[in-house]
Order: structure tokens, then sequence, then C-alpha cells
């Protein structure tokens, strides 16, 4: 047993730093931090970290060009002090930093902790923010700013003459004085604007190795232990306490007033709302969301998490109510895998024609053992997405990039249940020539598009069907001669 403490002595100030732009390689313990901003409010880090421009692998001549395109010819040396002159970015006239600038990866981090191993004991604390920094390429933008500077300069001392332009005023209507403000503050744009006008405050970075640093960390344990809590409970009563089942619990829905355009959600179910459920219901969600499943599979998974005391005999007489028998395996019925009023997420493509499509790849696995994607797109006329949608529900992609079934045949099943195999086939006999029809409509509709071509070729060129006249008529002529 180890003991698990909660500190909360760093949980307004505690920030997670992620590098996605540095490999594994890179460790930025033993880097030069020249300069380190925060900006509170918006927990926003910049951070600066100092280049060795003696090494043999920096390009001081590169360097150089650098600093000369984003602060100038002159500006080493600049006072940056005085007046109307704009702090340079590189003061010893080369690019000596790298600035990192960082950006928030997650609005909610209460999911999140750090925890400390030391003692046989666990210390976790909560988080404030992760924030993910990047390199912040400012040069080329001073650069580019500066640019447009010195042409305008230039444009404006060529005009000799002033240029009369037409100018529209216009009054923004509101009520108070500052009404135009405030609804520019509920803006993005106002929001933007916001974070970027938090001035940012300077701070102070402490090497891993120094003895601030080291306070700091001892922050991470927590500082009181509660004696004599030692848990005296089984391992069921526990788990218990730790996934209670009552009244708050509720699976997640659609609100009613939702409109039929929008996709619904299905209900999320955990295993304490799945013993309280009957079998029916638990059998839908069980297939639903693994897709495909053997029997034995199916009764493992009853008995062991739901109810121990189920019998294969009560399973078998609810299973064909909402799943269907593919090859010894059960698959869940269209209808549950798409429910009523449902919509694509890609397209929106509404449940009824899912559900057609759906049985129709259903009977073709019926028929035989692999699927193109081609062939189900042409006899569903389904978009691309819906498509790949649809057949994950029972297969996948092989190695031929062929779609075949999840599970192989359960050919075991097949022999003791003769009769649920017999029943599934009149059922698919029973439906055999719709779906007939929709592969006829396919090569009907490819007949037609070659008909067309070649009546289209032949009215182009109206002449090498037609008989040569000619030649009657100069036979005629010679015989009357």
């Amino acid at each position: 047993q180890i003991p698990v403490f909660l500190s909360k002595n760093l949980q307004d100030s505690l920030y997670l730093f992620q590098y996605p732009t540095k490999t594994d390689l890179a460790n930025n313990d033993e880097a030069q931090v020249v300069n380190c901003c925060v900006k509170p409010f918006a927990q926003e880090v910049k951070v600066d970290f100092g280049l060795d421009i003696e090494s043999g692998h920096y390009d001081r001549f590169k360097g150089e060009q650098f600093a000369v395109a984003a602060d100038g010819k002159n500006s080493f040396g600049a006072n940056p002090g005085a007046k109307g002159a704009e702090r340079p970015t590189y003061k010893r006239g080369i690019m000596d930093r790298q600035a990192y600038t960082s950006s928030r990866s997650l609005t909610d981090v209460t999911k999140y902790i750090v925890g400390i191993y030391s003692d046989r004991e666990v210390h976790i604390s909560p988080l404030t923010s992760i924030v993910q920094l990047r390199p912040a390429l400012s040069h080329f933008d001073k650069e580019d700013k500066r640019k447009k500077a010195e042409q305008k300069a230039q444009s404006e001392d060529g005009d000799e003459e002033e240029v009369l332009q037409q100018v529209t005023v216009k009054f923004a209507r509101g009520s108070g004085k500052n009404s135009g403000k405030e609804q520019r503050a509920g803006t993005y744009d106002g929001f933007v604007q916001k974070i970027a006008d938090e001035p940012w405050c300077e701070a102070y970075w402490h090497a891993r190795t120094t003895a601030t640093a080291e306070l700091e960390r001892q922050k991470l344990f927590a500082t009181s232990h509660l004696a004599n809590q030692a848990l005296a409970q089984a391992a069921g009563d526990y788990l218990k306490r730790l996934l209670p089942y009552d009244e708050h619990v509720q699976p997640v829905e659609v609100a009613p007033d939702s409109s039929a355009g929008a996709a619904q959600v299905l209900p999320v179910y955990n295993k304490a709302m799945l013993r309280t459920m009957p079998l029916l219901e638990q059998l839908r969600v069980v297939l639903r969301d693994t897709r495909m499943l053997s029997f034995g599979e199916m009764l493992e998974i009853l008995t062991e998490h739901m109810d121990p005391h189920v019998t294969a005999d009560k399973v078998l007489a609810l299973l064909p109510q909402v799943a269907i028998l593919l090859h010894g395996n059960w698959v869940p019925r269209s209808e549950v895998v798409f429910p009523e009023k449902m919509l694509s997420h890609a397209n929106g493509v509404p449940a009824e024609q899912m559900i057609r499509a759906r049985d129709y790849i259903l009977f073709r696995f019926s028929r035989t053992a692999c699927l193109f994607r081609s062939q189900v797109m042409a006899a569903t006329q389904l978009p691309p997405a819906e498509t790949l949608d649809v057949l994950r529900t029972v297969a996948r992609v092989n190695g031929s990039k062929r779609w075949e079934l999840l599970l192989p045949p359960d050919k075991e099943f097949e022999q003791r249940h003769p009769e649920l195999v017999q029943r599934q086939e009149l059922h698919w006999r029973a439906t055999e020539q719709h779906y007939n029809e929709m592969d006829w409509a396919r090569e009907t509709k490819r007949v037609r598009k070659r008909s067309t071509r070649k009546s289209e070729s032949q009215s182009s060129n109206p002449t090498s069907a037609m008989p040569p006249p000619a030649l009657t008529h100069s036979t005629s002529t010679s015989g009357a001669e």
C-alpha cells in the first residue's frame, strides 16, 4: 500500500510547460534563460533562451542579418530610453536569443495533476494551467513593419500635390458614452485586444539547481498528514464508494427543444447504470459499443459485469430483437446503431438512409467474405465519409484493401443452433430481391451512360451512318444512256 497526499501549496501558481516543437533529445534544464515575462490574467508566458553565439555551429553572418532586419542598421549601441526610440530586439547587434511564447493547450485542467513519488509516498498537486511554448518569430514581423513604414515615408515624400479625397463620417448609435467600447468588449476581437493590452510582468528565472528552486519544489509535498486513516473496507465496498449510483447519476441525453437538424448524442452508461437496466437494454448497449461479438464473449460480459445468474437460453431468446446473426457472430441491428432522427456528423445524412445502407452491407456480407468501398458507394449513393462510418460499424480493411468482417465466422455456434441460422437465412431470402434491385439500378445507370455517349457520337457525325446515294444515281444514269 502506498499513501497518496494532496498538496495545495501551488494550486494557484503551478504551470506545466510543453515544448511541442522540440525533440526528445532536447533538454532545457541546463539552458540559459535571458529573460522571462508573465501575463497573470491571460495566463501567458514568454521565455527568452540564450543562444551560444561562440559555438562553431552558430552562423554569425545570418545572426547579424536577422538583427539588422529586425532593428535596422543603426540599432547596435542605440539608447533604448531615448524619446520616440523603439526598444531593439537584439541589443548586441546579433541574434543572441530565441524567444518562446505560450498558448493554452487546454481550457479545463481540473482533470490533470502533477505527482511526485518519494519515500514510498505519492504527493499530487493541482495545476493552474497547461501551456505550450513555441518559437516566437517576432523579428520577421518587425522587419515587415519597418519596410512598410519606410515605403510609406518614401511615398509621402514623392507626393508633391495634395490629393483631395472624399470622407464619409458615420456616428455610432448608443445611449451611453462608452456603449461602443462595451459592445466591442463582448466580441472575440475585443477579447483578443484585451489580452494584447495586458502588460508583461517581468519575472525572475531560477535555475533548477538553485536554492530558491529547491524551496519551491518542496511545496509539491503535502505539509499536513492525517494519521490513522487506514482503509478498513473490503474491495467491493470501497469500489461502491468510488462509483456510487443514485438518482443524481443520469445518462447524457439531448435537450428536448433541440432541432431535428442537430446530430443527437448517444446516451452514455457506466456499469452501475447497466446493472439496473433490463436484459434487453443491456444487450442493446453492449452490442452498440462492441459492434460485433460472439455469443461466448457476450455471455462472459453479462455474467462478469452485470448479472452472474443470467442464462444462455434467456439471452438467446432476446438477442434476435436487437441483433442479427452473421456467420455465427452477432451484430447490432441498424436501428440500434443509427437511432431515429439522428444525422451523420459529416454531411447530415438522415438515419433512414444510413440504416438502408447498413442493411445492404450486412446482406452482402452474408453472401461474400469481402466488399469494396466503391461498390457500396455506388449501390447506396452515400458520400465517402458516411460510407466509411457505416462500414466501420461491422468491418475493417485487410491487407488487400478490401473490407472484411471484424470477427472470423463462428462455425461451432452455427452447428449448435441451426434453427437460428435457418431463421436468419429466411430473412435474407425475403429481402434479397430488394438488395438485388439496388445493384441492378447501379448497373442500369452505367449502361445508360454508355448508350448516351454512343448516341451522341453518332449524332455528331451523321454522314458516316447514311448510305452513299451518289453511287446509285450514277448507275441509273449510265443505264439510261
